[in-house]
Parts: C-alpha cells; sequence; structure tokens
C-alpha cells in the first residue's frame, strides 16, 4: 500500500468517493457539480485543505481530507480528518489506518499542530470503534450545522 499526497488528477475519483461517503453514511444525494466544484476549489487553494490518497496495486483505494483551523485557546492549528472513504473492496485491510498513521506522522513533525479531530455520523459504530483503535477519544463537542444556499443534499 501506497499513501501519497492527492493531485488533480485525482479529482473525479475523489468526488466520486465523496458521493459515495455522504450516501453511505447519511443517505445523503450530493449534487456531483457541487461536489467537482468543491473539489477543484480545494486543489486551486492549498490553504483549503489538503487529500491524501491510499493506492493498491495502482488502484485508489481510499482517501481523506485534512482542513485547519486555527485554535488560538492553543496557539495552534488543529488538523481536521474529513471525507474519509475506503472502496468496499479494500475495507478491512488497513486502508483507513495507514492515511490516519500517515497523517498523524506529518502532524507530529509539524511543531504548529496541536491536535487531530474528525466528526462522524452519531450512529456509525463502526467508525466509533475504528477511531477509538487509533487513540482518538470522543470529545464532549456536539456539532451544529445551519446550511445555507441549499449545498447540504437536497
Amino acid at each position: 500500500m501506497k499513501i501519497r499526497t492527492a493531485t488533480r488528477s485525482d479529482a473525479a475519483i475523489i468526488a466520486d468517493f465523496n458521493i459515495g461517503l455522504a450516501w453511505e453514511t447519511e443517505a445523503l444525494k450530493l449534487d456531483p457539480d457541487v461536489v467537482r466544484r468543491g473539489v477543484a476549489a480545494l486543489f486551486k487553494d492549498p490553504g483549503k485543505g489538503i487529500y491524501f490518497v491510499a493506492e493498491i496495486d495502482r488502484e485508489i483505494a481510499g482517501q481523506l481530507m485534512i482542513t485547519y483551523e486555527w485554535s488560538d485557546w492553543r496557539d495552534g492549528n488543529i488538523w481536521w480528518i474529513q471525507s474519509v472513504y475506503v472502496k468496499e473492496e479494500f475495507r478491512g485491510r488497513g486502508v483507513f489506518r495507514a492515511l490516519f498513521e500517515h497523517v498523524e506522522k506529518l502532524a507530529e513533525a509539524a511543531p504548529e499542530v496541536c491536535a487531530l479531530r474528525l466528526y462522524m455520523d452519531k450512529h456509525n459504530d463502526q467508525a466509533r470503534r475504528a477511531y477509538g483503535k487509533l487513540g482518538m477519544i470522543e470529545g464532549s463537542y456536539v456539532v451544529f450545522e445551519k446550511g445555507l444556499r441549499g449545498r447540504i443534499g437536497d
């Protein structure tokens, strides 16, 4: 398995994975054009975040995205793990673990990074177990959201 930084040539598969992720985890049907634009926007502006992909036999098996949040309380950046997806035929083979450990090593080597965080659907017990096995703990925060301009799924 090879973990690498995604490139623009990976944008189509990343968009497809994001659409699959929304459907599998939330039964949310996303507009493919909006998702493609969103993925392309990140590649145009690295300040928005970065994608990493896992390859097995030259096929993209999984992905995750990091976005950044400045914490004035900690005087450091929190890296948010988002858009985690592993293609069905590669699940249970350590793809997410490899992606997570890659990002964790990068974060540990970057003195400005003070934490890794992610959010998940509260009913996703499989993800909860996987994150716990990687040493992550469930925080005390609850996420609130208000969708604007019809961009949350229809």
